[in-house]
């Protein structure tokens, strides 16, 4: 009787297990250090490795994609505190940037992979973790492609909108992801950072544009996250910085740099807020 229990219990725990087996990976942790300090080749090779023995995992490519759009950010110098200073400065289009074209391309052919193969999967099991996460972050790094560098603010706005709705199903899945809720916030404050006139153009259900709201779930996430906790600080002290919350960004960009030393552009922005901004 006792292994018959056995077997059945391990039964009833195998759907479980096979929902999310890549929640995490050492391979992934290890190209998201190597993005946050802006070593943008090493991430890209220590992912060539994961995606030669995981083709079939979208994360993979979605954190590929991640590492396309973060080395533009940072060779175009969007992540500037300058940029942020005001909401104009996201949707001023005479801020057009000039992307890499080879960037460009690669950027979008990881994207479209990562939105492929998730769709395969979700068309088959729509209640998978990994490939819902997958989604959520390759929609939102679309999503700050074209806002940030194409300044394409609608079509970013739609992307987004997909992301949004991937972020609130695996949430209900599984609240203890943390990572999804960086979506649900950044979409909040998005939403109330954006003239109004966008709004009106693209709707988001149960998104109030309430800023405050979208900085408490970004705060959450940069507590409790996984892979996307230092970019949920990063997106915080650029969110204090707009808010001229100037102690608040100081103490996240400080924390930032004692982590990732290598990353100039963090020991830069809080240089430059100890010496007066």
């Amino acid at each position: 009787m006792d292994l018959v229990k056995f077997f059945l219990a391990l039964v009833l725990a195998l759907p479980l297990c096979a929902e999310s087996p890549l929640r995490y990976q050492p391979a992934l942790d290890t190209a998201f250090a190597n993005l946050y300090s802006s070593d943008f080749n090493s991430a890209q090779k220590v992912l060539d490795g994961y995606l030669a023995q995981n083709p079939e995992d979208p994360v993979g490519f979605s954190v590929r994609a991640s590492g396309y759009l973060f080395s533009e950010l940072d060779r175009l110098g969007i992540l500037e505190a300058d940029f942020f200073k005001d909401d104009k400065s996201i949707t001023n289009k005479k801020r057009a940037l000039q992307p890499d074209p080879k960037i460009h391309d690669l950027f979008y052919g990881a994207v479209n992979k990562a939105q492929q193969l998730s769709k395969q999967i979700l068309t088959k099991n729509p209640n998978d973790q990994n490939a819902l996460f997958a989604s959520c972050l390759a929609d939102g790094v679309l999503t700050d492609y074209l806002a940030l560098i194409e300044k394409r603010q609608l079509q970013s706005l739609s992307v987004n909108k997909d992301g949004y709705r991937d972020a609130k199903h695996l949430l209900k899945l599984a609240p203890d992801f943390y990572d999804a809720y960086l979506t649900t916030g950044f979409t909040e404050y998005l939403v109330g950072s954006i003239p109004i006139v966008f709004r009106w153009f693209v709707r988001f259900d149960d998104v109030q544009g309430d800023k405050q709201q979208g900085v408490q779930t970004m705060k959450m996430v940069a507590q409790n996250g996984h892979y996307l906790k230092p970019f949920a600080k990063i997106l915080l002290a650029t969110a204090y910085l707009r808010e001229k919350h100037i102690g608040d960004a100081k103490a996240l960009l400080k924390e930032l740099t004692q982590s990732y030393p290598q990353n100039a552009l963090l020991k830069h922005e809080l240089d430059r807020l100890s010496g007066g901004m």
